[in-house]
C-alpha cells in the first residue's frame, strides 16, 4: 500500500489515496490500526491518519482524517492543507488548482497558491454553543464565554467551533505556563461534551498572536489549523484582535481573515511532502483492508489513485511473499514465482559470459555513472 507522509508547520500526517474505493465502504479505519501507524517508534510516525476517499455529495473528493490515538476528527486544517498538496504532486496540478473537499464538518475548498502554499476556505465559524459543541453561555462579546479551572487555576476562556470544538485562553505570557498539564485538564472538561482543542494565545500587535496548541486526541503540537481559525475569531470578537493577523505557531505562521462580508474564515499557510514509500509487512496487509471494491458508479477514477492487485494464480495464496526470506530452502511458488522473470534476466546476462566479462562490465558501469556526473553531484544535461 502507497503512504505518504506530509507535514504543515511540522503537524504532520499519514496520508492514503483511496479515490478507486467504492464511495460507500471505504476507509474503516479502526482505531488501533491507526494508533499503530502514528507510534514514532514502533510505526510510522505522526500527529494523525488522512484518508482521501471517493466524494459522497458532489464534490471532488471526500476526507477522514484520525487522531494519532485513534479517534476520528470532524476537521484539521493543517491536515487539509496537507491533503491539497498531496493531491496536486499526486495528479500533477499546479497553482490555482481548487479541490471541494468533503469533511464532517462540511465541504472545504483547498487552493493551492503559486508561491506552494495552500489557502483554505473553512467556512463561517459556529459561535452558538450548541454548536460548538459546549456548555459555557454565549457571553457579552458574542460567543460563548466563562471560567474554566484546569492547571491549578481559573482561566476566563471563550469558545468557537470550525467544524471542531475549540476553546481560546488569552494570556499575559505564554512561556511560562504548564500547556501539559491546562491542556489535558481543558480537553476532557465537561464543559466540552466532545471533549476539545486548547489554545493559549498571547496578543503581540492586534495583527499579531502568539499561540500553543494542545489538540484533542494528538496532546501537544507545533500547530493547528482549525484552532489557529478559530483563535483569531474569538480574539477579534473579545476586543483583542483585527479581523485579519498572522499567528505564530510553534512550527510557523498562519495568516487568518475573517471575512466580513461572506463571513466565512480564510487560512494561508505551507504544506510540505516527508517522503513516499509503501507499507510493508504486517502494517501493510492491515492497511490493505482499508481498499473497498472498485466503485462501479460514473466518473473516470483518478490515474494516480490506488488500484486493486491482479487476482493471483490457483497455485498461489493471497499473502505477498518475500522470495528473499521465504523461500531459502527451495520456491515456495514454482508456478507463479514473483522472482521467475528477474531471475531469467540475471541467468541471461550470464549465460556465455566469463568472469573477467562481469568484472569489466561492472568496472565500465562504475565509470560511465562517475563521468555522468558534476564535481557537485549533479547528472550531466540535468
Amino acid at each position: 500500500m502507497d503512504v505518504s507522509k506530509y507535514q504543515g508547520l511540522g503537524n504532520d500526517f499519514l496520508l492514503f489515496d483511496l479515490r478507486a474505493g467504492s464511495p460507500g465502504g471505504a476507509g474503516a479505519a479502526e482505531p488501533d490500526l491507526v494508533r499503530r501507524l502514528c507510534d514514532r517508534r514502533f510505526g510510522l510516525g505522526g500527529d494523525g491518519v488522512i484518508l482521501a476517499l471517493p466524494p459522497e455529495s458532489g464534490g471532488d473528493l471526500r476526507m477522514r482524517i484520525f487522531n494519532a490515538d485513534g479517534s476520528e476528527a470532524e476537521m484539521c486544517g493543517n491536515g487539509i492543507r496537507c491533503l491539497a498538496r498531496f493531491l496536486a504532486d499526486r495528479d500533477g496540478e499546479g497553482p490555482g488548482r481548487r479541490w471541494a473537499v468533503e469533511t464532517a464538518a462540511g465541504t472545504m475548498r483547498p487552493e493551492l497558491e503559486e508561491d506552494g502554499q495552500v489557502r483554505v476556505d473553512m467556512g463561517a465559524p459556529f459561535l452558538i454553543p450548541e454548536t460548538v459543541p459546549t456548555t459555557l453561555p454565549t457571553g457579552p462579546a458574542g460567543l460563548p464565554q466563562g471560567e474554566l479551572e484546569a492547571g491549578g487555576q481559573r482561566w476566563a476562556v471563550a469558545a468557537a467551533g470550525m467544524g471542531n470544538p475549540h476553546v481560546v485562553v488569552p494570556v499575559a505570557e505564554l512561556a511560562a505556563l504548564d500547556l501539559e498539564a491546562i491542556g489535558a485538564e481543558l480537553e476532557a472538561h465537561p464543559a466540552f461534551p466532545a471533549r476539545t482543542n486548547v489554545h493559549l494565545v498571547q496578543v503581540l500587535a492586534p495583527g499579531h498572536l502568539r499561540l500553543r496548541v494542545w489538540e484533542r486526541g494528538a496532546g501537544v503540537t507545533l500547530a493547528c489549523g482549525t484552532g489557529a481559525c478559530a483563535t483569531l475569531v474569538a480574539c477579534h470578537l473579545l476586543g483583542l484582535s483585527d479581523r485579519q493577523a498572522r499567528l505564530d505557531l510553534p512550527g510557523g505562521p498562519l495568516w487568518i481573515a475573517w471575512d466580513e462580508t461572506s463571513g466565512h474564515v480564510f487560512m494561508t499557510g505551507p504544506a510540505e511532502p516527508v517522503v513516499h514509500g509503501r507499507l510493508a509487512g504486517p502494517l501493510d496487509q492491515a492497511v490493505e483492508g482499508w481498499l473497498a471494491p472498485e466503485s462501479t458508479g460514473g466518473g473516470a477514477q483518478p490515474a494516480t489513485a490506488v488500484e486493486a492487485a491482479p487476482a493471483p494464480s490457483s497455485s498461489a495464496t493471497a499473502e505477498p511473499i518475500d522470495c528473499a526470506t521465504a523461500c531459502t530452502q527451495g520456491c515456495q511458488r514454482p508456478d507463479a514465482c514473483p522472482s521467475a522473470e528477474a531471475r531469467a534476466r540475471v541467468a541471461a546476462l550470464l549465460e556465455g559470459r566469463s568472469l573477467d566479462d562481469l568484472v569489466q562490465l561492472a568496472n565500465d558501469s562504475l565509470e560511465s555513472r562517475l563521468l555522468g556526473r558534476r564535481p557537485d553531484g549533479t547528472r550531466l544535461g540535468a
